[in-house]
């Protein structure tokens, strides 16, 4: 599976960059997207999978630290970097002939370079004040050192490690939503005014796929760390089983149909694939 998900998002940064057709905005941002998801599952499903396999299932704590650091970097930037593909799909179906000069080269490199910086300086900030905890055990419940499991382990206040996650939560995890939100009520009232059926389609179609990642990705997200905990033992150790499981699919699955959901119904991308395919046989 984890070369399965370094394959379908290898080759969509392939294409990204050597096909012509596919140096566009939402293409770059695809691009930046799928070398996200192989630096999430690079840094979490190795490692899993040697745990799995080993007797003792250790981690240093500077190797705990790294692993936080990467999946909250990623994730983060995850987060902004969706945002930015939704203002991107709404200047594109509600403001076309403004398209090139809003969305022009300078535009959308800075947009990407933004969500990268949010992500690194997030991360930079809560693994720090995390790392510098005392910490009553050495045994994380998870499979990962994941934030909210390491904090946990802690033997003092977490207060300010709680305000700062919940900072952190409504820059970079809910504002993106809402521009999600607003993106997309904008381009629904656009395309249903819309007269003819072919139109509202294909207006459809250009967007649908990210809608769809969307929707997987803040769907995991909002389930996992909103969810109400529970006070009984019993109740608390079946609601970390699920943090788990959901947590699993969202480091596998996510990353593993991104691909799939982009390139199935595109026609940009099957067209690059077949321009591929013909220049690897042609050599």
């Amino acid at each position: 599976m984890y070369a399965v998900i370094l394959v379908g998002n290898g080759t969509l940064i392939i294409l990204s960059i050597f096909d012509s057709h596919l140096h566009t905005p939402m293409y770059f941002f695809l691009g930046n997207l799928s070398f996200l998801d192989i630096c999430f599952t690079t840094s979490s499903i190795p490692f899993t999978l040697v745990s799995f396999l080993s007797e003792r299932k250790t981690i240093s704590f500077l190797g705990c630290a790294v692993q936080m650091f990467l999946g909250l970097a990623m994730g983060t930037t995850e987060c902004v970097l969706l945002g930015m593909m939704a203002f991107d799909r709404y200047v594109a179906i509600c403001n076309p002939l403004r398209y090139p000069l809003i969305m022009s080269k300078s535009s959308y490199v800075t947009m990407a370079t933004g969500s990268w910086f949010s992500g690194v300086a997030n991360s930079a900030v809560q693994t720090a004040f995390v790392m510098r905890l005392p910490f009553c055990g050495n045994v994380i419940n998870h499979f990962l050192c994941e934030i909210l499991a390491v904090m946990k382990m802690a033997c003092t206040d977490i207060s300010g490690n709680e305000f700062i996650m919940l900072v952190a939560t409504t820059l970079f995890t809910l504002m993106p939503l809402v521009l999600i939100v607003i993106s997309y009520s904008l381009i629904i009232s656009s395309i249903l005014s819309i007269r003819s059926a072919e139109g509202r389609s294909k207006a459809f179609s250009t967007c649908s796929a990210h809608f769809t990642v969307v929707i997987i990705f803040y769907g995991t997200i909002l389930f996992m760390y909103m969810k109400p905990k529970s006070k009984d033992k019993f109740n608390a150790d079946d609601l970390d089983a699920t943090d788990k499981l959901i947590s699993m699919f969202y480091g596998v699955m996510t990353p593993l149909m991104n691909p799939l959901i982009y390139s199935l119904r595109n026609k940009d991308v099957k067209e690059a694939i077949k321009n591929l395919k013909g220049r690897l046989l042609g050599k």
